[in-house]
């Protein structure tokens, strides 16, 4: 939400969606948003592979292909500290999410 105020802070809307589940997965709510973006950013607290992102990047894939860029865990084990401090070490805090959505948006 902090990422979306920072966006919109800059003249860029950004929809954000809680999808709660992998499985099942929501792929209304991901084309719907697909379709109104243009681009999809997965922003999430878990491993790179076999998350969420993945599983969006299937649907996206399969039905309706638009840039996505990840936010999540490249990979790494974790480790202990404050959110905020694990939420910068493992680039999934704000600046990290504003730029992943420019990215996103300039390969549209």
């Amino acid at each position: 939400m902090k990422a979306a105020e920072e966006l919109e802070k800059q003249g860029i809307y950004a929809q954000v969606v809680s999808i709660h589940t992998i499985k099942p997965l929501d792929e209304n709510a991901v084309l719907t948003s697909a379709r109104k973006t243009g681009c999809i950013v997965i922003c999430e607290e878990h491993q790179w592979n076999g998350g969420l992102g993945e599983a969006v990047a299937q649907v996206l894939t399969t039905h309706h292909g638009v840039p996505q860029e990840f936010v999540a865990v490249n990979d790494t084990f974790g480790e202990s500290g404050t959110p905020e401090e694990l939420l910068k070490k493992y680039g999934l805090d704000t600046p990290d999410v504003v730029a992943a959505a420019k990215r996103a948006i300039n390969r549209k």
